[in-house]
C-alpha cells in the first residue's frame, strides 16, 4: 500500500490523487463498484471493454493503495469479490461531480442509473457487511 512517506512527483494534492486514480481505468472500476459490481467478470462485462491484463493490474493497484479489499467467494478455483474501503467509497462524490460536469458540457453522454446521485459513501460500505463472509 502507498504510504505517507512515498516519494510523489510533487506535493500538490491533485498530483498525488492522480497517482492513485489518474489512469484511464481506475475510476471506471470504482464507478462499477459504486453501481454494485463486485466480481472480476462483472468488471469485464462493462461497456468500456477493459482488457483482462489491465483489469487484473488495476484491481491489484487499487487494493495496494487501500481503495478496495478482496475476499474469496469460491475455493476451486479461487475467485474473489471486491469491495470498496472507506478510502475508496469517499471517491463517490468525486465521481458524482464528474458526471454532473460531463452532463453539463457533453450533450451526447448517457444518463447514469437513477439512484447514482442518491447513494452515499456509507451505502457502499454497507455492501461488504451484507455479503456473507
Amino acid at each position: 500500500m502507498k504510504t505517507e512517506t512515498q516519494n510523489y512527483r510533487s506535493k500538490c494534492p491533485l498530483s498525488i490523487a492522480l497517482e492513485f486514480i489518474g489512469d484511464k481505468w481506475s475510476l471506471i472500476i470504482i464507478r462499477d463498484m459504486c453501481l454494485g459490481k463486485s466480481k472480476y467478470c462483472d468488471f469485464q462485462a462493462s461497456s468500456e471493454g477493459i482488457p483482462t491484463n489491465i483489469l487484473a493490474n488495476r484491481l491489484r493497484e487499487l487494493e495496494e493503495n487501500g481503495l478496495l479489499v478482496k475476499r474469496p467467494y469460491q475455493d476451486k478455483p479461487v475467485r474473489y469479490e471486491y469491495f470498496l474501503t472507506p478510502k475508496g467509497a469517499d471517491l463517490l462524490p468525486v465521481l458524482q461531480q464528474l458526471v454532473i460536469w460531463t452532463q453539463k458540457y457533453v450533450s451526447e453522454c448517457m444518463a447514469p442509473p437513477e439512484d447514482f446521485f442518491t447513494i452515499k459513501p456509507e451505502d457502499l460500505l454497507n455492501r461488504i457487511n451484507r455479503v456473507g463472509k
